[in-house]
């Protein structure tokens, strides 16, 4: 997978990654690989990938074995009928990388999810303006 901004002088990249769309992982930090792997699991209620619908708070490997990954997410609701299957479908999308033998999902419900967590995409294809 190629990233068009790599070609472009540094100071522009960072400009354009700055303005870029793609910087609504709303602050979810992490390598992006980590990243892409959990925007393959899928709400399938809201059929919208996890990290866009703003489920993903926080991506990070293990200080002291760089193979497990810990993740930090929430769900829509507490009483997410879907929740253990997104939860699994994240541990599992993370285990297919070559160098991540564990991925930790963590849930937590603070701060609560809202409608303002997604991305523009998000937002744009579920209708909400």
């Amino acid at each position: 997978m190629s990233n068009e901004n790599e070609n472009q002088p540094e100071e522009n990249r960072d400009e354009k990654e700055k303005q870029s769309p793609e910087s609504a992982f709303k602050g979810v930090g992490g390598e992006d690989a980590l990243v892409e792997a959990l925007k393959q699991v899928i709400d399938p209620e809201l059929n919208i990938n996890i990290v866009d619908l703003g489920l993903v708070y926080g991506v990070e490997r293990s200080e002291e074995n760089s193979a497990k990954v810990n993740v930090s997410m929430t769900l829509t609701s507490p009483a997410c009928p879907v929740g253990p299957q997104i939860i699994q479908q994240a541990k599992m999308a993370l285990e297919r990388l070559d160098d991540v033998d564990e991925g930790n999902i963590q849930l937590t419900m603070t701060p609560p999810w809202s409608p303002e967590c997604m991305t523009d995409d998000a937002r744009d294809e579920l209708g909400i303006f």
